[in-house]
């Protein structure tokens, strides 16, 4: 009964993703949501499903381009793949990917599954469909609202995992690499110290508790925010001397690395994406995908998930960054990004209020984890702050970091770009920074289209 029940389920999903392609809908959720509702397991009676080829990647940041990347790079080696590339990561994604890479019995026709999962989605998606292979991007400070301190997702992710289960693990993240007692093998990927490594003064230093026996971690150095060499305080805890997979000799400037003795040529170059490549080299050694085939993929992928653009504008050469606006660490990695350039420049920030859950919120919490000094220069000729809910918020962080307040203007207006730009032409300088969170992100490029000779 059922399997009837299914396959019914099924065909009213396949039919809502014919819909959705007659109305030119996404329909990366629709079908799945409709059918989980339907069918409270549904997704657990698909087959032909190889668990051993189904590759879960979660984390704070990074999920949506590590499962692209891997995807991408499976797929060239000549692998059919099934993923949700869209980000659709919660049980209705899922299940949408299913119903689209099915047949009408409910065969799965790909070798592959690859998708990125929700970290709180996680536990209930593995009961219904046990894939062998997690993949953890990082476990930082995230969405506050909705999952509180790290501490409550790592809870869960060990209620999730068991001893069926290969682990891929930043071997620099001290939280979810903990993990590694709770599952059957662990692979740990790596990045070596590098030109983009740092090290912090104890203002901001964020304590972290060991995660075997709550003492205080050090860091010796920091690859990523909250991601380097570490050691525990207390007990023998800490980054494996020698990690499975490591990236090593690492050129910004000319986007390589090498990696068990081979030479890597990639588009995307900045420390988060080293630790993705780190990762994609890790899953593709377990499947015997070789060096060439990686190498195509690495060359090939266009990331649908990359948030930085480049615009041309009345002359100006706009670097648009959008980050996600519930974590440090993205807002550090703009900032960073941007004290980098050490060339004339203006700096643009505009941070909006979060819709994600309802109700709507704000919250600016973020910002004092992060060293806004960096980007306190003489080379910065305005700080212009804007948005309706926290451009005085954003104003008083700089001024707190050390601009002078001279150089601060502020528009207290939401997507009134004709405004907040209007004195784009006058600024002596260039080259200009632009941070936001993800709302604005299509209107402020269809704002800047109006430029000619758009990248």
């Amino acid at each position: 009964m059922k399997r009837l029940c299914f396959i019914l389920v099924l065909w009213i999903g396949k039919f809502g993703n014919v819909l959705c392609k007659i109305f030119h809908k996404s329909g990366t959720m629709i079908s799945g949501k409709v059918a989980v509702k339907l069918q409270k397991n549904f997704v657990k009676y698909f087959r032909n499903i190889d668990y051993d080829k189904v590759i879960f990647i979660t984390g704070t940041n990074g999920k949506s381009t590590t499962t692209n990347l891997v995807s991408h790079t499976v797929k060239m080696a000549g692998k059919k793949v099934a993923t949700n590339t869209e980000g659709a990561n919660m049980m209705s994604g899922v299940a949408t990917t299913l119903i689209k890479n099915s047949s009408l019995f409910g065969k799965f026709n790909k070798e592959f599954l690859i998708l990125e999962i929700d970290e709180r989605s996680l536990r209930n998606i593995f009961k219904v469909l046990p894939a062998k292979n997690l993949c953890i991007t990082n476990l930082q400070k995230d969405q506050v609202q909705r999952n509180g301190d790290p501490d409550f997702i790592y809870q869960m992710f060990k209620g999730a995992v068991n001893k069926d289960v290969t682990l891929f693990v930043n071997n620099e993240e001290p939280r979810s690499r903990s993990l590694e007692d709770y599952v059957g093998k662990v692979v740990y990927y790596s990045m070596e110290k590098n030109s983009k490594t740092f090290t912090k003064d104890d203002f901001y230093t964020v304590t972290l508790a060991c995660p075997k026996c709550s003492h205080k971690i050090n860091y010796e150095y920091y690859n990523i925010e909250n991601i380097g060499k570490f050691h525990c305080t207390n007990c023998d805890y800490k980054s494996v001397k020698k990690a499975n997979t490591t990236v090593r000799e690492i050129d910004f400037e000319n986007h390589t690395f090498r990696c068990a003795g081979n030479t890597y040529k990639v588009t995307y170059m900045n420390p988060f994406y080293v630790y993705n490549y780190a990762l994609a080299i890790a899953i593709c050694k377990k499947y015997n995908i070789g060096y060439e085939d990686i190498q195509k993929g690495f060359e090939t992928f266009k990331n649908p998930a990359d948030r930085r653009e480049v615009y041309h504008y009345k002359g100006k050469t706009i670097h648009y960054l959008r980050i996600k606006q519930e974590n440090p660490e993205t807002m550090q990695n703009a900032l960073d990004t941007i004290a980098r350039d050490n060339t004339k420049k203006a700096i643009f920030m505009g941070l909006y209020e979060i819709k994600d859950f309802p109700p709507a919120y704000t919250n600016t919490f973020y910002f004092f984890d992060c060293d806004f000094k960096k980007c306190v220069s003489d080379l910065v000729e305005e700080y212009v702050c804007f948005s309706k809910t926290v451009a005085y918020d954003t104003a008083n962080r700089m001024i707190y970091a050390g601009a002078k307040e001279n150089k601060i203007k502020v528009y207290d207006v939401e997507d009134d770009f004709d405004l907040i730009f209007e004195d784009l032409d006058k600024l002596k300088t260039d080259n200009i920074y632009i941070i936001t969170g993800m709302k604005p992100y299509k209107k402020i490029k269809e704002f800047f289209k109006k430029g000619d000779n758009n990248e």
